[in-house]
C-alpha cells in the first residue's frame, strides 16, 4: 500500500488517536536521551503529543513538529505550553545545531531516509542523539500472539511486536546510509511497558492503525469484528479492564 496514503491517514482520526494510543515507557525515553549533550529536544512527527507529554514530564526543553494540521491541533490542545510547529522530517522549521536530541515516537519509519537524514543532522548539535521509539506488543504472551494472528498485518505489523521490531527497524539507522548518514553505530533496547484497556478500548486503539484507517469500511468492520469476537473468548480480556503487555523499543544513534 502507498506509504504516502498511510502516512497521511492519521489526521482523520486525530481525536480518537489522542484518546486511545499509548504513551511511552519513561525508562525508554530516559535511555534515549541519556547521551544528549543538553536538554533541547525535538519531538519529530509528534502526532497528538504522546511522546511530547513524557518529555515534558522528564524536564526536557521540548519543541514538537508535526505535519498534519488535525494532529497538531490535538497536541496544542493537550499541551498548550509546548512550542508546537507545523513541519516535517524533510523540512524541519528550526535553525542549524539548535537541538541536542531528536526523538520520533512511532514515526521514524515514515521519514524519507535521505532527505530527513540530512535535515535531522542539520538541526542536531554535535554529539546529539537521534532515537526512534516504538510501542510493541509482547507476543511472548500467548493471548497477545493469538491476537496478532487474528488481527492480520494491517493491524499488527512487523514493527508492532517484540519478536520482530528489531529486524524491522535495524536498517533504518545503519551508519553512513539513509537516515544514518552523519551518525555512528546504532543500539536497540526494549523497556517494559503496558496499557490499561478494556476489550472495547483495545479495539478502538487498533482501529487507529494506518492499515485500518485506509481500509474499505466493510473490510475494516469485518477485521475489527473478528478482533472483538476473539477478545470475548479469552479469559484475560473478556471482562473489565486488563493490561495490554507491551514494551517500548528504542533505536538510538549519535551525531558524529
Amino acid at each position: 500500500m502507498d506509504d504516502h496514503l498511510l502516512r497521511s491517514s492519521f489526521g482523520a482520526a486525530a481525536t480518537v488517536y489522542a484518546e486511545h494510543r499509548p504513551d511511552y515507557a519513561r525508562a525508554a525515553v530516559r535511555w534515549a536521551l541519556e547521551p544528549a549533550p543538553g536538554p533541547r529536544v525535538l519531538d519529530l512527527g509528534a502526532g497528538t503529543g504522546k511522546l511530547t507529554a513524557t518529555l515534558v514530564e522528564l524536564g526536557a526543553d521540548v519543541t514538537a513538529v508535526e505535519p498534519d494540521p488535525a494532529m497538531l491541533t490535538e497536541l496544542r490542545r493537550a499541551l498548550p505550553a509546548v512550542r508546537a510547529l507545523p513541519g516535517s522530517a524533510e523540512s524541519i522549521p528550526l535553525p542549524d545545531a539548535s537541538v541536542d536530541a531528536v526523538l520520533a515516537g512511532n514515526a521514524l519509519h515514515w521519514f524519507d531516509p535521505v532527505v530527513a537524514g540530512a535535515e535531522i543532522a542539520r538541526v542536531l548539535a554535535p554529539g546529539g542523539v537521534l532515537a526512534g521509539l516504538w510501542n510493541v506488543m509482547d507476543d511472548r504472551i500467548d493471548w497477545v500472539s493469538a491476537l496478532e494472528r487474528v488481527s492480520g498485518s494491517a493491524v499488527i505489523g512487523p514493527r508492532d511486536t517484540l519478536s520482530s521490531w528489531r529486524a524491522a527497524t535495524a536498517a533504518m539507522l545503519v551508519a553512513g546510509t539513509g537516515l544514518g548518514t552523519r551518525f555512528g553505530a546504532s543500539e536497540q533496547v526494549e523497556f517494559p511497558h503496558g496499557q490499561r484497556r478494556t476489550a472495547d478500548s483495545l479495539v478502538a486503539t487498533l482501529a487507529t492503525r494506518a492499515g485500518m484507517l485506509v481500509a474499505p469500511e466493510e473490510e475494516r468492520d469485518a477485521t475489527l469484528g473478528q478482533i472483538r469476537a476473539f477478545l470475548a473468548t479469552r479469559s484475560e480480556t473478556a471482562q473489565g479492564e486488563f493490561t495490554l503487555p507491551m514494551l517500548t523499543g528504542v533505536l538510538r544513534v549519535l551525531r558524529r
